[in-house]
């Protein structure tokens, strides 16, 4: 079982060490002692340097070892130092740090138990056993967390029997020697993470979005320089956008309604007019199309992509109630078709176009006057055109 130097100091940056074992040829070293935190407990997997090698990735076997992964094998040596990722470690301790602190505050403020935590990439969250936190209530909590981490509260770790150990947030299932983080009047957790010294060491906490999941609520959350940095390039993005609604940055939300509420308007009068548009169009169409011999005005409409909208439906149906039309278009993507027929024709448009759709096994359907379907492919909707066009 390997020493695990950060229990007892999370603040570690370098430390000597023995070899114990080496494994694929040297990529994955076992140390009798490590700083390395191990990826465990919803936080990620520390980054660093053995012997000017780079650490990629740290994981605990199932005796208890921490093997860490390389870049490329260890040159042979009995001995080795490790430089532990700081920016990175620290940037951890801060969001494990203040989820214990945002956990204890959901719990004393509303009753919400924290079931699990992640640690991603760019954010980190929690989920709470109730089915919904209110704004109101996300913004309570963020504020209370920030005033206890103004208070800036120790934060210290002991080891306690786990028969003995009283006072947890929640119960522990271990048995024996419990590794304890305890934020001074606030909370008391069993934890093998890495933390701060004190509550001001967060720097920030700043709650995100929530999210519903499996009657659960996940709560998104950031601490210290991730809550710097998306605060700032929040900022920046309502700035910027302020800036092009020449408005206030407040007044922006607004602008932003105003300027929807004008655009449905615009596109409610937009879709009229090609509507009417393409009614007119329909009988121009008709009235420049050329009987063929069995007196029926034939017109084929080429779309380069779909899918086949109310607009295009509009063109056909004004086509053929000029007189005796056959209206007929091809989209090329997704291959797709339509056809639409003349009452005067006698011909069923969605009897014949599914019929043809059948034998070339596309699928579709439709009334005796407008009928539409898909096709496997393009070249099979070109033989369908020709096919369909021929009268």
């Amino acid at each position: 079982m390997t020493e695990r130097l950060y229990y007892t100091d999370s603040f570690l940056t370098e430390f000597d060490a023995r070899v114990v074992e080496r494994l694929d040829g040297g990529a994955r070293i076992v140390l009798d002692r490590t700083a390395f935190y191990p990826a465990s407990g919803g936080q990620p997997h520390d980054t660093g340097i053995l012997n000017g090698v780079r650490v990629t990735a740290v994981t605990e076997d199932s005796n208890g070892c921490i093997v860490h992964a390389l870049d490329q094998p260890l040159p042979e040596s009995d001995q080795v130092h490790g430089v532990i990722d700081w920016p990175r470690r620290f940037e951890h301790m801060q969001q494990h740090t203040g989820q214990h602190l945002l956990s204890a505050v959901f719990e004393q403020l509303y009753g919400f138990v924290t079931v699990s935590f992640h640690m991603g990439a760019e954010a980190s969250t929690i989920d709470l056993d109730t089915p919904a936190v209110t704004p109101e209530q996300l913004a309570a909590a963020e504020w209370r967390a920030n005033e206890i981490l103004w208070r800036d509260l120790p934060v210290s770790i002991t080891f306690e029997d786990a028969a003995s150990a009283s006072g947890l947030r929640k119960e522990s299932a271990r048995e024996g020697t419990l590794r304890i983080i305890t934020i001074e009047g606030v909370d008391r957790s069993a934890c093998g993470g890495t933390h701060v010294r004190s509550t001001g060491q967060i720097g920030a906490i700043l709650l995100r979005r929530t999210e519903k999941i499996r009657g659960q609520t996940r709560v998104e959350f950031l601490c210290g320089s991730r809550a710097i940095a998306r605060a700032r390039a929040g900022f920046e993005a309502l700035d910027r956008t302020a800036r092009l609604f020449s408005a206030a940055a407040d007044d922006v939300p607004q602008a932003a309604a105003a300027l929807l509420e004008q655009a449905g308007r615009c596109e409610k009068t937009r879709r009229k007019l090609a509507m009417e548009l393409a009614v007119l169009r329909g009988r121009s169409l008709y009235e420049a199309c050329s009987p063929g011999a069995a007196g029926l005005r034939v017109h084929v409409e080429r779309v380069a992509a779909g899918p086949i909208h109310d607009e295009l439906r509009a063109l056909a149906q004004s086509f053929c109630a000029a007189g005796r039309g056959v209206f007929l278009a091809a989209c090329e993507n997704p291959p797709s078709i339509l056809l639409a027929t003349g009452a005067d024709t006698g011909i069923d448009a969605g009897a014949r176009l599914k019929a043809a759709l059948e034998k070339c096994g596309g699928r579709g359907g439709g009334s005796a006057r407008i009928a539409q379907g898909s096709l496997p492919s393009a070249e099979i909707l070109e033989a369908l055109v020709r096919a369909l066009s021929q009268w």
